[in-house]
Parts: structure tokens; C-alpha cells; sequence
């Protein structure tokens, strides 16, 4: 069931409250995983190199939401610092690390893919050596739906193979599931990579298209709608997704793995998973939604697909459900109206 699962690991082996160390914090899903756990009285220790790759002034909004809480603490840290993140492991103890810290977007891979190599992979092995060198009990981290490239067999299972990425993003996060994959067998870390679905609502990131288009519409501007709308995307609506993070955090891998898992081995505590919505949506039927929550009509500019995008995204969630018993299922309606309701709200308008 969904809204009244409570982790249960509050306390460790000496009594004290739990440290959980999350790599972006001040992004999207990182807020809203600190803000959920804090609610919960865990100790949260965030860190975020905040980059300017989107309106820095959300990221520190967003950061503005936690800093009265008293089990937070912030460090600004970058994941490709090797010394610093050297240090972090060596100060604090950490007993679960969630990983969402990371360069995102597809097209920004193909301007800029220096930044993606520095945060995605350089960052992520400093990251894996930490938890190699301390006693991390589960490192959970953001994979995406993106690895999957241009799949044509649907819905799209983590049995898939996945070894044609079309954008360097995606093969980023492929290396990530490889590198993660590799610690976990050589030094049995439990490991889990989430491959998330289009996310989005309140706080999210405004390079997303349906930030784009709220934002767009609201200002008479026209929107570009590329592939001439002949897309379908599993939208994930961000509770959804932060009830998937809670409830895998609590379910680290062991080493009885089943071995007809063509993934991996069953001596490797390592898992993925899909958390997408398991319910494609048209983009027209999606622009459609933005329109009658705004009660604007959106101006279409109707364009051709963008190098490395992809026509769809469709997730196959069955071993979400069998595994912790959670299926993401917030219908787009009632997640835009929610999103549309705090972008007028944060943006006065």
C-alpha cells in the first residue's frame, strides 16, 4: 500500500540513530527523499556540488525546505573530488548511501559530455570506493530508463539487454550498473540501481519538457514538440518514485540471488529495478492534460526527433511488486495538477 510505509531501521546495532548519506540533495529527487526520511527523524546528510546546469536558485530553495530540520547537515561537495570524498568516508559514518547525484539530461550529453565523465563516472567510482572502505550496509543508485535506447521489445525489463545506448548520458549510466555490478562481486557490497521512468511534480527540473511546456504556456509562448508528437512516455509521478527509493532502501540484496537471473551472478548482491509508472502516455495526450490544467490552449511548433531521444518508455515493474510490494500508479491528471499548483505558487503567476 502506498502513503503508510515507515522504515523500520531507525536504529542501528548501538542505539543510535541512523545516517543516511544521499549525493544530490539539492535535486529534484534528492529533496524530496531527504524531505521524506527527515519526516521520519533520520539522520540525513546531503551533498551537492550545485552546478549551474539549471536555475541554481531552485536547488538552493529546495535545500531552504530542510536546513531547520535538526537531523539535517549539508556539505558542498563534488563527487569527482577524489580527495574530499576521500575525507567525507573517513569523518562520517554512514550507514545506508543513496546515489542521485549525477550530470543529467540526454541533449546536454552530446554539447557538453566532459561534465558527464567527471560527474558520472569519475564521481560514481569515488562514491563506490568510499562504500568499499567503510562499512555500508546498502548503496542504492540512479540509474535511468535511458539505457535502454531505442528497445523495441516492450514493456522494457531489466533482463533486457541493454548494450546500445544511443546518448552518452545513457551509456554513463549503463557504466554506472557495470562499476556497481563489479564492487558488489568483488567486495559483496548490497547494491541496488533504480532505473527511473520520466519523473516529475513539484520541485522538479526545469530542463524537463513538461516543466518546459507549464512554463511556456503560461507565457503565450509556443512549445516545441519533437518526432511531430509521435511519442509515449512512462511519466512517474515523484511520491511514487520516492515510495520505490524507501522501500528498497530497507531491502539490501544478499547472495541468494536466483541464478536463472541472466544479470547476475547468485554469489553477487547486487539488484536493478524499473520504477516508472507501467503506463506509456502519449505526448499529445500528455500536452493535452497541461492544456486543461491550465486552461490554455499550448502553440505547437512540431518538429523532428532529437539525436538521442527515444519514441517510448515503458516499464516493466513486476519484480518492484514481488520484491517490496509497491506499484508507482499516480494518474498523469492528478500529478500535472499537483505540479501546476506549486509552479503557480513558486513563480507567483
Amino acid at each position: 500500500m502506498k502513503g503508510n510505509f515507515v522504515i523500520t531501521i531507525i536504529l542501528n546495532k548501538h542505539n543510535s540513530i541512523m545516517k543516511i548519506l544521499i549525493t544530490g540533495i539539492a535535486g529534484f529527487i534528492g529533496y524530496h527523499l531527504a524531505k521524506r526520511l527527515l519526516s521520519e527523524n533520520i539522520q540525513v546528510y546531503g551533498i551537492d556540488n550545485l552546478n549551474e546546469y539549471y536555475d541554481i536558485n531552485l536547488k538552493k530553495d529546495r535545500l531552504s525546505q530542510l536546513e531547520d530540520k535538526r537531523e539535517f547537515t549539508f556539505q558542498k561537495l563534488d563527487l569527482s573530488d577524489r580527495h574530499e570524498m576521500s575525507q567525507l568516508f573517513q569523518t562520517h559514518k554512514f550507514d545506508y548511501v543513496i546515489n542521485l547525484a549525477a550530470q543529467a539530461g540526454v541533449r546536454y550529453s552530446i554539447d557538453n559530455p566532459h561534465a558527464y565523465v567527471d560527474s558520472n563516472l569519475i564521481g560514481f567510482v569515488n562514491l563506490l570506493e568510499g562504500c568499499r572502505h567503510s562499512s555500508v550496509k546498502h548503496l542504492v543508485f540512479a540509474s535511468s530508463s535511458s539505457v535502454y535506447g531505442a528497445n523495441v521489445k516492450i514493456p522494457f525489463s531489466i533482463s533486457d539487454d541493454v548494450n546500445h545506448p544511443i546518448s552518452l548520458y545513457a551509456a554513463t549510466k549503463k557504466a554506472n550498473e557495470l562499476m556497481a555490478y563489479t564492487y558488489s562481486h568483488l567486495y559483496q557490497i548490497p547494491i541496488t540501481g533504480l532505473r527511473f521512468f520520466t519523473v516529475y511534480g513539484p520541485w522538479g527540473r526545469p530542463d524537463m519538457a513538461y516543466f518546459k511546456f507549464v512554463q511556456a504556456i503560461e507565457q503565450g509562448k509556443p512549445i516545441d514538440v519533437y518526432n511531430f508528437g509521435d511519442m509515449r512516455r512512462d511519466f512517474t509521478y515523484i511520491d511514487d518514485v520516492i515510495e520505490g527509493i524507501v522501500r528498497v532502501i530497507k531491502k539490501p540484496p544478499n547472495l541468494a540471488q536466483d541464478e536463472s537471473d541472466p544479470i547476475k551472478s547468485p554469489q553477487v548482491p547486487y539488484k536493478l529495478y524499473n520504477i516508472g509508472n507501467n503506463k506509456p502516455v502519449s505526448l499529445m495526450q500528455f500536452i493535452e492534460v497541461i492544456e486543461k490544467t491550465l486552461g490554455k490552449e499550448a502553440k505547437k511548433n512540431l518538429l523532428p526527433m532529437q539525436p538521442g531521444d527515444v519514441p517510448l518508455t515503458y516499464a516493466d515493474v513486476d519484480d518492484l511488486i514481488q520484491d517490496v510490494g509497491f506499484k508507482p500508479d499516480t494518474p498523469i491528471d492528478e500529478g500535472i495538477a499537483k505540479f501546476v499548483t506549486w509552479y503557480r505558487e513558486y513563480y507567483n503567476c
